[in-house]
């Protein structure tokens, strides 16, 4: 298995990030994260999300309940998040979208990001 490249090591740090974001704000991270990018779309996926009460609700079957409150959530760590990839990245975010799923255990952080050439303008 070869090192990381730049590239590489750029996605691993936006998979760190919002992995620690998540265990700073809900007191426990996804035990498996991984981000991709193309153009201007860059996707973090994670698994193993839930913390015990979530599990707790959604073997009960309230994942409504769960899924309505990571929104919220996600809703209020937007600009955290946006941030954090936008510094890693070096590009400016268009806009970020969330999804959480019960089965499988997942969720999905995408970015839509502004063209390299935008944001190379504009630092001039």
């Amino acid at each position: 298995m070869s090192a990381p490249t730049g590239r590489g090591k750029m996605l691993l740090a936006v998979t760190n990030s919002i992995v620690g974001l998540h265990r700073e704000h809900y007191g426990r991270g996804a035990t498996r994260g991984r981000t991709i990018m193309q153009d201007d779309y860059l996707v973090c996926f994670l698994e193993d999300i839930y913390t015990k009460a979530e599990r707790t609700l959604i073997d009960a079957g309230s994942f409504e309940a769960v899924s309505d409150s990571r929104s919220a959530f996600q809703y209020a760590m937007e600009t955290r998040l946006v941030k954090s990839v936008e510094e890693i990245t070096g590009r400016r975010v268009k806009a970020f979208l969330s999804q959480v799923r019960a089965d499988p255990d997942v969720a999905v952080e995408a970015f839509w990001l502004e063209p390299e050439t935008q944001a190379i303008d504009q630092l001039d």
